[in-house]
């Protein structure tokens, strides 16, 4: 008896045994995913690495342990084709601001927090731009200049939101004047001789924009885009996939950096049109007011990055507020970490040409 129940488990076993067997199907290989749709996001090509990020560019900060403690330092810096260029320093500036000023000429506002240049300029004189739509972004910055009218000068020193480093008044230590250029295109600057003047300035800056790692999928491809600003400062950006970076051009010709020797680039180029309007004091003489652009509320741009370009709408509430974009769906659109271009386009000047 005893023999016949140990007979009966193990066939009860085996049974047991058999149906577990046949209800476990056999170890399959992983399927290959569906092609994502069109709606869909894909990863950019290269991860950044770990460690501390610049605030500004949300970059690796360079060759360092922590982002240093120090403001962003935004200088004004002249873009005349006839004697301001080729620049210095901006290959080493985090944000480019290309700002319109009295008739129609661009300047730009360079911003420097992470990385430091050893000489940046030529450094002109201030506009209504710089202190009230630029400044007050980046949380406190060192706003560099050489001089310019007293409604500007007086007014941005007014302001408690920003600390002025006038090169021609005050600030004369921080500005050298070169013997290869004529004035007023022969006066330049640094990080070191700026952050100088002001040791005991530690706020570092909150981020401006938003980035992320992941763009539509949706995007088109551009190969380059232009913008038509004024006679002599038309800008191509044209994309170049072996530096994954956009190369700065004038009307094709590269625009090469005097500090570096290499052409100017960038990662992302922002491009924002902007109402404006014409200020009331005259900058040269008769009838040369200053281009006073609005950088608030929001209106059609563009964000252009790894190649691909994407029509956006820019948003930003207040002067304390960072710059945020949406597509037509109202999702975000956010930018690579790395170095920014910002160009602003008035309502009055052509929409830019996108070329695949």
């Amino acid at each position: 008896m005893r023999a016949f129940l140990r007979l009966s488990a193990a066939i009860l076993v085996a049974i047991a045994i058999g149906v577990v067997l046949v209800r476990t199907p056999p170890a399959r290989p992983a399927a290959t995913p569906a092609p994502a749709p069109s709606t869909t996001t894909t990863t950019l090509p290269k991860a950044s690495p770990p460690g501390p990020r610049c605030p500004l560019t949300d970059a690796p900060a360079p060759g360092v342990t922590k982002v240093p403690a120090r403001p962003a330092v935004a200088v004004k810096v002249g873009n005349e084709p006839d004697g301001a260029r080729p620049q210095s320093g901006l290959n080493e500036a985090d944000i480019v601001f290309d700002t319109a000023a009295e008739g129609f000429i661009m300047r730009y506002v360079a911003v420097f927090q992470c990385e430091n240049a050893a000489s940046i300029g030529p450094t002109r004189s201030v506009r209504w731009v710089d202190w009230n739509m630029i400044a007050p972004e980046l949380s406190h910055p060192i706003l560099a200049f050489a001089g310019g009218i007293d409604p500007n000068v007086n007014g941005l020193a007014a302001e408690p939101y920003l600390t002025g480093a006038n090169l021609l008044e005050g600030g004369q230590a921080a500005g050298t004047r070169i013997s290869s250029r004529v004035a007023p295109d022969n006066l330049y600057t640094s990080t070191a001789a700026l952050y100088g003047l002001f040791p005991s300035l530690h706020n570092v800056p909150q981020p401006i924009f938003d980035f992320g790692a992941k763009v539509p999928s949706d995007w088109a491809p551009a190969a380059s885009v232009e913008i038509d600003f004024s006679g002599g400062t038309d800008v191509v950006w044209k994309w170049s996939p072996s530096e994954h970076q956009w190369l700065h051009t004038y009307s094709g010709a590269p625009d090469i950096d005097v500090l570096t020797g290499k052409q100017v680039t960038t990662t992302d180029v922002v491009i924002e049109e902007v109402p404006y309007s014409v200020g009331p004091y005259s900058e040269h003489g008769c009838c040369s007011g200053d281009i006073e652009s609005n950088l608030l509320g929001s209106g059609r741009g563009y964000v252009l990055r790894g190649g691909r370009a994407f029509s956006v709408t820019w948003h930003r509430p207040s002067v304390s507020a960072k710059t945020t974009f949406t597509d037509a769906t109202g999702a975000e659109v956010t930018l690579a970490p790395g170095r920014i271009w910002v160009e602003l386009e008035l309502t009055a000047q052509g929409a830019p040409v996108v070329t695949p």
